[in-house]
Parts: structure tokens; C-alpha cells; sequence
């Protein structure tokens, strides 16, 4: 079992499914949680393979509503 660090965070609470942080992802990890709904009703942004994460923080910077943190 291959343990991996968490190294981004959505506040998905906050998040309005604007799906900007997808569009810069530059590994193609960021994607809408299709299968969660936050209490404004959006699908959330999230993240995938974790490990493939650079931590560019691509997603952070482009977010309106400061939702992502990224760890380097």
C-alpha cells in the first residue's frame, strides 16, 4: 500500500463549481466532485492522485473564492 501526502485542500464548502482550477491544472488532477453536492449546491472542485500533485499552486492563484491551499 502506497501511502500518499496530502499536499492540496478545498474548502469545498466555498466552492461555487467554477471549475477555473481544473482549467490550469497542468497534471489534470483537479476535477468537480460529481458526486458530492456543498450546501450552495455546487459540485466541488477536488483532487485525484494526489501524488502527481507538483504543487504549483495553478489552482490556488486562479481561485475567486480562496477555496484551495496548497502545500509544498
Amino acid at each position: 500500500m502506497v501511502m500518499t501526502k496530502t499536499k492540496v485542500f478545498f474548502r469545498e464548502d466555498r466552492c461555487k463549481g467554477c471549475e477555473l482550477c481544473v482549467s490550469v491544472c497542468p497534471k489534470k488532477i483537479v476535477i468537480m466532485r460529481e458526486d458530492r453536492l456543498n450546501e450552495k449546491g455546487y459540485h466541488p472542485a477536488g483532487v485525484i492522485e494526489q501524488d502527481k500533485c507538483i504543487s504549483c499552486a495553478f489552482c490556488a492563484t486562479i481561485c475567486p473564492d480562496t477555496v484551495i491551499r496548497v502545500e509544498k
